[in-house]
C-alpha cells in the first residue's frame, strides 16, 4: 500500500530502521533491493557533521537508488541541529531528516544529552524539532521510544506534531527497558490515535506475520523493521508480498545468502578502500548470513579468526557445501 510522509511518495509500509554501525550505504543498497520502501541511515552526530572529517563524509554517503531515503541525526542542541539539517539537505539532498530521540547507548548519545535523553525534556524536544522544520524545505521526522523510564510517548508525540513533524517512529520500550521485556505494541496504537501525522511502529517485527499483526493492532501507517534484517535482508521482500498480496514467505538456502554475502562484499569494498574496516565488516556479516544454520555457532567462531578475505571465502564455501539445504 502507498503512503506519503509530507510529499514523499513511498511505495510500500516496509521501513528500515536506522541502526547504528549497521546501515552504511551498501547495506542500504542490499535491503533497497528487496524493494523496502523507505530507508534509513543509521545516525550520525551533528557534532560530528559540524567539523566535518573523512569518516563522517563515509557516513553521510548515500546514491539514487536508495531513494526515498531519511538521513537520522542526532544531538542535543539547537544550534548544532540547525547547522547539521542545513549541510545535509544543501549537500547530501535526502528526501528526509530523521531526529533521533531513542538511542539509549550511555556512551553514544544519552551521555551528552541526546538520544532518548531529548524525551526527559519534551519541551526541548519540541523546540528542536521546529529548529529543524524551519531551517530545511524537506519534510522532517522524529523516531522515539517510549519513554526514559516511564510512559510518556503520547506527550512527546503531540508536541513533536505540534512542532511541524511529517511523521513518527514509535520503538515501544523505555530507555531503562532497552531490548529487556517485549515491545508493547498498544504503545504505537496510543500515539496513532492521539496524533494526525504518519506514525510507523517500530519493535519485535520478526516475520511478515508480525508485520501484518502490528499493522492491525495498533492502526500505524508503516512498519519499521529492525534487528532481523541482520542477515535476512528477504524479510523485507516477504514483509511486502504478505501485506500487499498475501503472499506466504519461501525459505531461504544457505547457497542463495552466501551469494547475497559475497554480493554485500562487492558493496562494501565499492565504497571503502580501508582495509580494516573492509575487513571488519566482512566477517560481521559474514557472520550474520551464517547465522541459524546448522552448525552456525561454530562458523562463526572460524569466521573471526581468518585472517584474509580469501580465507574467509574458502571456510564459507566449504561450510556451504556441506550443509543440505
Amino acid at each position: 500500500m502507498k503512503w506519503k510522509i509530507g510529499n514523499v511518495k513511498i511505495d510500500n509500509q516496509v521501513v528500515l530502521a536506522p541502526m547504528a554501525g549497521i546501515c552504511d550505504s551498501a547495506f542500504r543498497r542490499i535491503v533497497k533491493s528487496m524493494g523496502c520502501g523507505l530507508i534509513e541511515t543509521e545516525m550520525v552526530s551533528t557534532r560530528a557533521i559540524m567539523h566535518l572529517n573523512s569518516k563522517t563524509q563515509e557516513m553521510l554517503m548515500m546514491t539514487d537508488y536508495e531513494r526515498p531515503i531519511a538521513q537520522q541525526i542526532f544531538g542535543s542542541d539547537q544550534e548544532s541541529f540547525e547547522i547539521a539539517s542545513k549541510y545535509i539537505a544543501e549537500n547530501m539532498k535526502p528526501d528526509i531528516i530523521d531526529i533521533n530521540m531513542g538511542c539509549p547507548v550511555t556512551k553514544v548519545a544519552v551521555k551528552s544529552g541526546a538520544g532518548s535523553a531529548l524525551l526527559k525534556d519534551p519541551k526541548k524536544a519540541g523546540e528542536i524539532v521546529e529548529s529543524v522544520v524551519n531551517s530545511v524545505d524537506i519534510p522532517v521526522t522524529v523516531k522515539i521510544r517510549s519513554g526514559w523510564d516511564e510512559n510518556n510517548a503520547v506527550e512527546v508525540a503531540r508536541i513533536i506534531e505540534k512542532s511541524g513533524a511529517s511523521a513518527i517512529a514509535v520503538h515501544p520500550r523505555t530507555r531503562h527497558e532497552r531490548y529487556d521485556v517485549n515491545a508493547d505494541w498498544s504503545i504505537i496504537k496510543d500515539v496513532k490515535d492521539a496524533v494526525s501525522i504518519p506514525v510507523i511502529g517500530n519493535g519485535d517485527i520478526w516475520s511478515c506475520y508480525d508485520a501484518k499483526r502490528m499493522l492491525d493492532e495498533t492502526g500505524c501507517d508503516a512498519i519499521m523493521i529492525g534487528r532481523a534484517i541482520l542477515g535476512n535482508p528477504w524479510i523485507i521482500r516477504q514483509c511486502i508480498e504478505y501485506l500487499d498480496y498475501g503472499k506466504e514467505p519461501e525459505r531461504v538456502s544457505s547457497r542463495e545468502k552466501f551469494e547475497m554475502f559475497k554480493r554485500h562484499v562487492r558493496l562494501i569494498k565499492q565504497d571503502s578502500d580501508n582495509p580494516k574496516i573492509i575487513a571488519h565488516k566482512l566477517r560481521t556479516n559474514a557472520a550474520y548470513y551464517m547465522k541459524n544454520l546448522h552448525g552456525s555457532v561454530e562458523i562463526k567462531k572460524k569466521i573471526f579468526q581468518t585472517e584474509t578475505e580469501e580465507e574467509l571465502f574458502e571456510l564459507l564455501e566449504e561450510y556451504v557445501n556441506s550443509l543440505r539445504y
